[in-house]
């Protein structure tokens, strides 16, 4: 009974943390989502790291990244194969992907353009200065699902970090099989989690 309180209390303490951050997002539109997700993954290290990848995480449609991911795989897996994929591709991003990010951002200028609409989706331009990268430009592609702002892709000088993933998932689905990629991804965890 107390172990219930003890889990009750921790998702009250974390849904009062990360509300008002989106509620914040969401009235301020794309751009005001893309600065929060940044602005988060950059705090990723220094403390509170898994509040601030979870709100960051919150920020990415999984779900759709997930699916234009796997791509023509996609129909062919059951639903609990695809809410496990799903599941970890979230702590992918949680645990390499942000980690990674949180390096690259760091100390960076970040300088937003004129955020396009284009069809169901909208494009917000950041341009980054790296010291030992050069200019950088990064496009966010976003959708608004349940009324708020979440990335769907990054498209970081013309890669799309969606298609990316879906070039290596395709590789490894080919020659090994969907299991081995669920199998490859638990272990990269795993190493990432010790």
């Amino acid at each position: 009974m107390k172990m219930k309180k003890f889990l009750s209390a921790i998702f009250v303490l974390i849904v009062a943390l990360i509300i008002p951050s989106l509620i914040w997002a969401e009235s301020k539109g794309p751009q005001a989502s893309v600065e929060l997700l940044l602005s988060e993954i950059r705090q990723i290290n220094l403390g509170e790291t898994e509040k601030h990848s979870q709100l960051a995480l919150s920020m990415l449609n999984v779900s759709e990244i997930s699916k234009k991911a796997l791509g023509k795989y996609w129909a062919k897996r059951s639903n609990s194969e695809r809410e496990k994929f799903q599941i970890l591709l979230g702590e992918m991003f949680v645990r390499v992907a942000f980690p990674s990010s949180a390096k690259f951002f760091a100390e960076l200028a970040l300088v937003y353009g004129k955020t396009n609409k284009k069809n169901q989706k909208v494009v917000v331009p950041l341009t980054v200065v790296h010291k030992k990268e050069g200019e950088v430009g990064i496009d966010f592609h976003m959708i608004q699902a349940a009324g708020k702002w979440q990335v769907v892709d990054v498209v970081l000088d013309g890669a799309s970090m969606r298609n990316n993933l879906r070039s290596k998932f395709y590789k490894t689905i080919k020659k090994k099989g969907f299991d081995k990629l669920i199998l490859i991804m638990e272990k990269k965890l795993k190493t990432k989690k010790n």
